[in-house]
């Protein structure tokens, strides 16, 4: 593994427009390709990938876009449903977003005469992240700067509600902890809320802010991981309510932290847009530098591959894919 490579982007996608987020379907949807979802100025493109790190007919990359979503408004956030799937008949496609106007937008269609949206309405200020149930898809999680996580069900009842001591900047929800959900705030605490109770059971504190980013490892229950201020910070929750390791990565500050889907040890932190580019920096816990470094003109968004190391970054007309090493 080289270390501290420099890598220009593996693929690159060519997009209508400026692209605010990107996310991958982290869930099984039945079909040998991979989902994707981007947001841009005010629509939502889906469509699939098939890469030839996991299909030697493929050369390169293939990309077909299945269908665009109207929008209305710039897309902030994007949250796969579980019960997207591409193999029933007629197949599934289910996300949500979360738009600048603090409303939440739930689409389902069938790629075919179906395509349905219901709005959820009740925060008051800006949304900063959402999350499906992850086992059975019936509810979204949201939080937001007006200081509260927010669970609702499909219809945009609210179901829960957490007051926050600052804005909420990530919620997470694990298949494997499916009563639990994660929530970052920006004032550099992260709570775990019983969903049964509605009590906080544990926190986590960075002692820096601000807290822009949390993400909650796939393959390890017991790993957090965020970036506060310049820095990347993990935790094991068995051991400490303070972090166990953290390094300064970016120059400016940091921006979103996303574990790999595929790896306990494998991360990837993005810095601010500076004046032309934004820094994505691939970590390993094993290598005390950056494994890959890429930059974006102007990224947004951060999303892994459910299957591959490989994760993309939004720009400018354009979604960046990296490839690296385990």
């Amino acid at each position: 593994m080289k270390q501290d490579s420099t890598r220009n982007t593996a693929y690159t996608v060519d997009c209508e427009d400026y692209v605010h987020v990107v996310k991958f379907n982290p869930f099984d949807s039945g079909d040998a390709c991979s989902l994707i979802a981007y947001g841009g100025n005010n629509f939502v493109v889906v469509g699939t990938c098939r890469f030839q790190e996991e299909d030697a007919e493929v050369e390169g990359m293939q990309y077909k876009t299945l269908r665009t979503f109207h929008h209305g408004i710039r897309v902030d956030a994007i949250a796969w449903s579980p019960e997207t799937r591409l193999d029933a008949l007629p197949p599934q496609i289910r996300f949500c977003t979360a738009a600048s106007d603090r409303k939440l937008r739930l689409f389902t269609s069938d790629l075919q005469d179906k395509n349905e949206f219901k709005t959820f309405d009740g925060h008051t200020d800006y949304i900063n992240d959402l999350v499906f149930a992850p086992k059975e898809g019936q509810e979204v999680a949201s939080v937001s700067d007006d200081h509260t996580c927010r669970v609702w069900d499909l219809e945009g009842n609210e179901k829960a509600h957490f007051v926050l001591c600052s804005p909420g900047m990530s919620v997470c929800w694990h298949p494997e902890e499916a009563f639990k959900l994660m929530v970052a705030e920006k004032n550099g605490t992260i709570r775990f809320y019983d969903l049964v109770t509605h009590q906080a059971i544990l926190s986590l504190e960075c002692e820096q802010t601000p807290l822009m980013s949390a993400d909650w490892c796939l393959k390890n229950t017991l790993k957090i991981g965020a970036v506060a201020g310049s820095d990347w910070l993990i935790w094991d929750i068995t051991r400490s309510s303070y972090p166990q390791d953290k390094r300064p990565v970016h120059v400016d500050r940091a921006r979103l932290f996303r574990w790999s889907q595929v790896n306990e040890n494998l991360f990837a932190t993005t810095g601010y847009p500076g004046k032309t580019t934004t820094q994505l920096l691939v970590h390993h816990l094993g290598h005390p530098q950056p494994i890959l470094t890429g930059t974006a003109a102007v990224g947004s968004g951060l999303t892994w591959h459910r299957t591959l190391p490989l994760c993309a970054v939004g720009g400018d007309h354009k979604i960046f894919f990296w490839v690296t090493e385990m």
